[in-house]
């Protein structure tokens, strides 16, 4: 949708009762403006789980933040950046309930932590987590890059003592894939039909093909070996950038054959 005209926007809210405050509010630099954009972001998050992505247009959500419409155009250019900021307040809801532990004593019942808090999300807020993964956005948000980070972190914990079965990248996929997976199947399913084991058996599926049942380097073989020391190999300063590039690649290579 594009931004209407800037002269139907000043008929209407000559037109409407209160536009001038309202359109002032929105217009406010700083915190002002800022308040105005959560509240608004807040109106339709409320319109997306009570009546469905249909139901987030641009009058609507105005009505429900107190605005006119052009105040919307203003924040958020159009309606695909309103959704676009909606979705990037999801996905920093989602960052702010995770559980970072630098250290943690069992990296596996970590990875299934994680696993279960992105799944549960995605259950408590359907709409939400529909329109974060289901929907392409324009940009990638900063907090979605920062998600991905922290399970990243966890994958090379993983690695790093030795359990990772697959390639860091691989295992990525997966844990996404199958906490996708198991979300958009269980809202898909009649209310009756949803069985609570299948989560269990989809999070342990994931957890039985990135990681494996012992560390791998106390297996005969190079690759978990090469998984791990890679893994460890961004903090090593005793080598130069071209010689950690060049030992990844070898190390990549050895953890691929296995």
């Amino acid at each position: 949708m594009s931004p209407r005209p800037r002269g139907h926007d000043e008929a209407e809210q000559r037109d409407e009762p209160g536009a001038a405050e309202s359109d002032g509010a929105a217009a406010a630099g700083g915190a002002g403006r800022e308040q105005v954009r959560q509240r608004v972001i807040e109106a339709a998050i409320g319109l997306l789980a009570r009546e469905g992505r249909d139901a987030v247009t641009t009058r609507k959500v105005a009505v429900a933040a107190g605005l006119q419409p052009p105040a919307i155009y203003r924040l958020f250019g159009d309606k695909d950046g309103l959704l676009d900021a909606v979705a990037e307040y999801g996905f920093a809801a989602f960052l702010a309930a995770k559980h970072i532990d630098p250290d943690p004593p069992d990296p596996i019942a970590d990875l299934r932590a994680g696993w279960d808090l992105a799944v549960e999300f995605g259950l408590a807020n359907p709409a939400l987590y529909t329109l974060m993964y289901g929907e392409p956005t324009r940009s990638s948000p900063a907090a979605l890059k920062a998600g991905l980070e922290v399970l990243m972190g966890r994958i090379r914990r993983l690695a790093a003592a030795g359990w990772l079965r697959v390639d860091e990248g691989l295992a990525a996929a997966i844990i996404r894939a199958t906490a996708h997976g198991a979300v958009f199947t269980w809202l898909s399913m009649p209310e009756e039909q949803r069985d609570p084991a299948l989560l269990t058996v989809l999070r342990e599926s994931m957890v039985a093909a990135v990681t494996s049942e012992r560390p791998a380097v106390r297996e005969p073989g190079p690759a978990g070996a090469a998984r791990a020391l890679r893994a460890a190999l961004p903090g090593q300063t005793a080598l130069s950038d071209a010689e950690r590039q060049l030992l990844g690649e070898w190390l990549g290579r050895l953890a691929a054959d296995g």
